[in-house]
Parts: C-alpha cells; sequence; structure tokens
C-alpha cells in the first residue's frame, strides 16, 4: 500500500451518527496515516448511536462546516445514521461541501444513511451506488443505478449499506486513496 500519510481526509458529521460508520472507517484511516478532520455544525462534541437506538460515543469536532476550505481535502467521507445525514442534508454548506468534492472529481464516500446527502447534492444522477434499503428509492428517484453490494465503487464515488459492510467500505477508500496519492505523484 502507498504511503497515506500525505492523504487529508475531511468528515461530515453531526449528532445521531453511526457509531460504527464514523470511527472504524476514521480509525482505518488513521492507521494507514491518513490525516483526518471532522467537520459538523458547530464544534461542541457530537453524540453518536448504536443502530440508531441506543447512545453511543460522543466526538468533538475540528471544524465547524463555515471553516471548511474542500481545497485543503483529498476525499470526503459520510458516516450514516438516520439523525446525522437527515440533520445534515438541511446544512446549506454541507450539501456545498459535497457538490464541491464531486465537482472536483475528489473521493467522496458514503455509508448507510449518508447517501441521502449525495440526492440533495443532486450528485448521483446515472451514478451506480448502494444504501440502506430505506434510502434506495431516494436514490432511484434522483436517477442512480441503485444494487445491492456490500460496497461500490463508480469513478470517485464509493458507497456501502451497512455496518456490516465497513470493512470493504474501508478497503475501497484507502484503496482508492492510495491510487489518487499515485496519480498524483506521477503528475508531478
Amino acid at each position: 500500500m502507498a504511503d497515506l500519510a500525505q492523504a487529508r481526509v475531511l468528515i461530515l458529521a453531526t449528532d445521531g451518527f453511526e457509531q460504527d460508520e464514523l470511527f472504524k472507517p476514521r480509525q482505518a484511516l488513521l492507521d494507514a496515516g491518513v490525516q483526518i478532520s471532522l467537520a459538523s455544525i458547530k464544534t461542541d462534541p457530537i453524540q453518536g448511536v448504536v443502530n440508531d437506538s441506543e447512545k453511543g460515543e460522543s466526538i468533538t469536532p475540528d471544524l465547524t462546516l463555515d471553516d471548511v476550505d474542500t481545497d485543503d481535502y483529498d476525499a470526503l467521507l459520510l458516516p450514516g445514521g438516520v439523525g446525522n445525514p437527515d440533520k445534515m442534508r438541511l446544512q446549506d454548506r454541507a450539501i456545498e461541501i459535497v457538490t464541491e468534492f464531486m465537482e472536483d472529481d475528489k473521493i467522496v464516500a458514503a455509508i448507510c444513511h449518508a447517501p441521502w446527502l449525495l440526492v440533495e447534492a443532486d450528485v448521483v444522477d446515472g451514478r451506480r451506488v448502494t444504501s440502506w434499503p430505506s434510502v434506495r428509492t431516494d436514490l432511484e428517484n434522483a436517477g442512480a443505478d441503485v444494487v445491492d453490494e456490500q460496497v461500490v465503487v463508480d469513478g470517485n464515488l464509493i458507497t456501502s449499506r451497512k455496518p456490516d459492510d465497513i470493512p470493504a467500505f474501508n478497503q475501497a477508500i484507502l484503496d482508492a486513496l492510495a491510487e489518487e496519492l499515485a496519480e498524483e505523484s506521477e503528475e508531478a
């Protein structure tokens, strides 16, 4: 695997994020040497959930959505949970961030309910994606080609269904970052 110490990943989350969908990919990225920033609506600690039913761990964001400059990052990670993406898709700046990453052809990785943000940003038309079952109709209505696979990679877009798929999701993100960094070093 390529040296990922130069890779920079932004995570967007707020209260109601599915604990494993933030912490496990974040840890896999940190273990690979990736630089991580967590952005949220405010910099107060945000509360995770386990199976959308019980309180999970909290984490303190590094910056607010308004402080994000997408030029500073190579990839965007969007964890699920029902409440998290539902609140985030009402934040104009969160949608702008998703749109900017997609327009710049940077890696965007969304798991479970997080593809709601992709629908809200209107970036899934013609794209092959997966998600939690209850989000699939929204994706189809937005023009996506929805499949039921543990992880789907369509160009810069990586989507996954649920916490059980996290190992494959993590590997797809790490592989995409390694490929992106290799391309950047060839261009330099």
